[in-house]
C-alpha cells in the first residue's frame, strides 16, 4: 500500500506543478486535491480553495491532529532556465515551481492521511487540510478554515525541513520607518537633509541587539530590506522611507518588539501587522518524542509558515530543503518524497496507535 501511495503522490505532484496556482489563484489545484479523494472514495469538503477531510472513524471525544500544507506558490522568478510549469524528472530530481515549497510536503501528508484513513481505535483523530494563500498570507487560507475545522489539539505543518523537526518558528514583524527632514533645493545649504540623517538611522538598526536569546530560535534578527527617497536630482526630499524585516524569537511577542521600536527608534515607526507571532511545540510532546525516537533532530526555523495562524502546538516537518524554496529551477528529489512518506507514517504510528 505504501509503495502505491508514494507512486500516486508523485504523480499528483507532477499534475500540481503543471497546474499554475499562484497565491489567490488556486482553483484548479484545489480540484486536483478533490480528484484524489474522489478516486479513493474518501469524503471531503472544499471551502473556497481549501480542501479538507477527516479520518473515517472520527470521534469527537478524542483530540484532533491536523496535517496541513499549502498548494499555492509564489510567482516564478526571472532566473528560471526551465519552464516552471513543466514537471520534469532528471537525475532523480523532480523540477517545477512548487515542487519543493511545498508540493512535496503536501502530497506526502496527503498520502500519510490516506494510509491512516481507515485505521480504527486511533488515539487522535486526523484532519488533512490542503490550503491556499500561504505564500501571500491571504485572508482565504488556513486562517479562514480554522473556525470550520474540528478543534485542533496539535498540528504538523508541511514545509521543507529535510524531515528534521522544526520545533519552533520565528515570528515576523514588518515595520515601515520614515526619516523626516527638511526639503530644499540642492543648491542651498541644508543641515536637516533626510538622506544624511538616514545614515545614523541605518547604523542604529544595524547595531541593534535584543537581550533575550532563545535556545531554539537564537536572537531576534533585524534587517533593513528596502529604502526609497527622492524624485529628482536637484531637490532634497522631505523624507526617506525604509522597510525593516524583524524575525522574532519565542522570548518576545510582536507587540513587545513593536513597542520598543516605537519608543526608541530615531525615526517614525509604523508596524504593518502584529499577528505573525513565533510558534513552538514542547520537546516532550508525543509528536516530538516520536520523531526523536526514530532519529530525527530538533531545531528552530527562521522562516515563516502557516504555523503563525495556529494557536495550538505545531511541528514543522516535511521533505525538501528550505534553501531551494523560491529559487529558480526549483526541484525536489523523488527519494525525499519517498523518505518523507515513510517517516511521516512511522512517526505517527507511535502517536496514533495504542501499544
Amino acid at each position: 500500500m505504501k509503495t502505491k501511495l508514494t507512486d500516486d503522490a508523485i504523480e499528483l505532484l507532477k499534475k500540481l506543478i503543471e497546474t499554475p496556482s499562484i497565491s489567490s489563484e488556486e482553483k484548479e489545484t484545489a480540484t486536483l486535491l478533490e480528484d484524489w479523494f474522489r478516486a479513493i472514495n474518501i469524503p471531503f469538503t472544499r471551502t473556497k480553495n481549501n480542501v479538507w477531510a477527516t479520518n473515517k472513524y472520527f470521534d469527537p471525544s478524542k483530540p484532533t491532529l491536523l496535517l496541513n500544507s499549502h498548494h499555492d506558490t509564489v510567482k516564478p522568478n526571472n532566473g528560471y532556465t526551465r519552464n516552471p510549469f513543466e514537471a520534469v524528472v532528471e537525475d532523480g530530481k523532480l523540477y517545477g515551481l512548487g515542487s519543493n515549497d511545498a508540493g512535496g510536503c503536501l502530497v506526502s501528508l496527503l498520502a500519510t492521511f490516506t494510509y491512516y484513513y481507515n485505521q480504527k481505535d486511533m488515539l487522535y483523530n486526523l484532519v488533512f487540510a490542503g490550503t491556499a494563500e500561504e505564500e501571500n498570507s491571504g485572508p482565504d487560507g488556513l486562517n479562514s478554515l480554522l473556525p470550520i475545522l474540528p478543534k485542533i489539539a496539535v498540528a504538523i505543518v508541511g514545509e521543507p525541513t529535510e524531515m528534521q523537526l522544526a520545533i519552533a518558528e520565528k515570528g515576523l514583524l514588518v515595520l515601515d520607518a520614515e526619516v523626516i527632514g527638511t526639503p530644499s533645493h540642492a543648491a542651498h545649504p541644508n543641515d536637516d537633509n533626510a538622506i544624511y540623517k538616514t545614515i545614523q538611522t541605518l547604523e542604529w538598526f544595524k547595531d541593534l541587539h535584543f537581550e533575550k536569546t532563545s535556545e531554539t530560535l537564537g536572537e531576534v534578527k533585524v534587517t533593513v530590506t528596502q529604502i526609497h527617497a527622492g524624485k529628482q536630482h536637484n531637490a532634497v526630499p522631505a523624507n526617506v522611507q525604509l522597510v525593516v524585516d524583524v524575525r522574532i524569537n519565542d522570548r518576545y511577542t510582536n507587540k513587545e518588539i513593536s513597542d520598543y521600536f516605537s519608543k526608541n527608534a530615531p525615526c517614525k515607526i509604523t508596524p504593518r501587522s502584529l499577528h505573525l507571532n513565533s510558534s513552538s511545540i514542547a520537546k516532550d510532546h508525543p509528536l516530538v518524542k516520536s520523531g526523536i525516537a526514530i532519529g530525527r533532530q530538533t531545531y528552530g526555523s527562521p522562516t515563516l509558515s502557516d504555523q503563525v495562524v495556529l494557536t495550538c502546538p505545531s511541528l514543522k516537518l516535511g521533505p525538501g530543503n528550505s534553501k531551494r524554496s523560491h529559487t529558480a529551477d526549483e526541484y525536489i528529489y523523488l527519494d525525499e518524497i519517498k523518505e518523507g512518506i515513510t517517516i511521516y507514517i512511522e512517526l505517527l504510528k507511535k502517536v496514533l496507535i495504542k501499544n
